[in-house]
């Protein structure tokens, strides 16, 4: 399972012209699923995602989780974090888990962080998603 988390002041994803997801202060999560992910993958970065202190403090000082300062979570399924780039000019997606298997654990994902008491808004799977965020900071993490 790869991650990448961006902080943001907010962040939407459109889909044929509709916005299926919306946050403001928290987390966009790009997600990507590789074949030989688990469910337990998906609770242990969930997890470690609610509780990453990369919010600051009132000193100033990054101090504070996505719990601390009541954020969001926007997540949004990407495949194409598995491209294999290290031969030729064309992406190999062969470690990326078939669409069936990654939208199972899309899912799972989302159900987990909600059951955790996280606000979740998700991208469409499969679609052809339009992504906007303001990155804070910019704050950008990459979670396997």
């Amino acid at each position: 399972m790869k991650i990448v988390l961006q902080r943001v002041t907010r962040a939407s994803v459109t889909v044929d012209g509709e916005v299926s997801g919306k946050i403001d202060n928290g987390y966009l999560l790009l997600f990507g699923v590789g074949k030989d992910d688990t469910e337990n993958d998906c609770e242990r970065l969930a997890d470690k995602i609610v509780n990453l202190r990369i919010f600051s403090d009132e000193n100033g000082k990054i101090n504070l989780s996505l719990k601390d300062v009541g954020g969001s979570l926007l997540v949004v399924p990407q495949f194409t974090l598995y491209a294999d780039c290290r031969k030729g000019n064309r992406p190999n997606f062969m470690q990326a888990g078939s669409p069936d298997f990654a939208n199972r654990l899309f899912e799972y994902f989302t159900d987990y962080l909600r059951s955790k008491g996280q606000h979740v808004e998700t991208g469409v799977f499969g679609a052809d998603m339009k992504v906007e965020l303001l990155n804070d900071g910019p704050f950008t993490v990459i979670l396997e």
